[in-house]
């Protein structure tokens, strides 16, 4: 799968909704809520074309039970994916287009690391070029090669996580 990044799209809110919308109906009531985080979720911030969704469940170990309608909606179901209590779905293949994490509505650490960045990036648009420019740049050094990719953003991203979750724990 190439690496590719690309300037905002607003049709990416609208791929978003599309998606939560199936989900709500597979998952019904152990779905507690959806979100659009990532990339795609802010305005203006170059990304990948995947959309990234934050389902917080009841249950996490229930989900399991809904990997056939997943399958049947195109979604690869991969498990924890090497984050504990976490269930990864992707979709698209090698066109990936969307991807889908869950956790538990008690994992508070990983539902507020998520949505404390998107909230950041979102409040603070000269760090979102920043961010945007690096992942442009480094996709177009690495288009091959997913780890030089992720590796070349990772300080950055560790850097803004920290920032994130202490600018939302001082309120905002």
């Amino acid at each position: 799968m190439k690496v590719k990044v690309v300037n905002y799209n607003n049709q990416w809110s609208l791929k978003y909704e599309e998606e939560a919308i199936k989900m709500q109906q597979i998952f019904s009531d152990e779905l507690v809520t959806i979100h659009h985080f990532g990339s795609t979720s802010v305005p203006g911030l170059k990304a990948k074309p995947i959309i990234d969704m934050l389902a917080v469940v009841k249950q996490i170990e229930k989900v399991d039970t809904f990997n056939e309608q997943m399958i049947e909606l195109g979604y690869e179901p991969l498990g924890e994916f090497g984050i504990k209590g976490r269930r990864y779905f992707r979709k698209g293949g090698e066109h990936r287009t969307h991807h889908v994490h869950m956790f538990q509505f008690d994992n508070e650490l990983e539902i507020n690391r998520h949505l404390a960045v998107r909230d950041y990036l979102r409040g603070h648009p000269e760090e979102a070029k920043q961010y945007g420019d690096l992942k442009a740049k480094l996709a177009e050094q690495h288009p091959e090669d997913w780890e030089a990719y992720m590796n070349g953003k990772d300080a950055f991203v560790q850097n803004l996580e920290r920032k994130a979750l202490l600018w939302r724990r001082k309120g905002e």
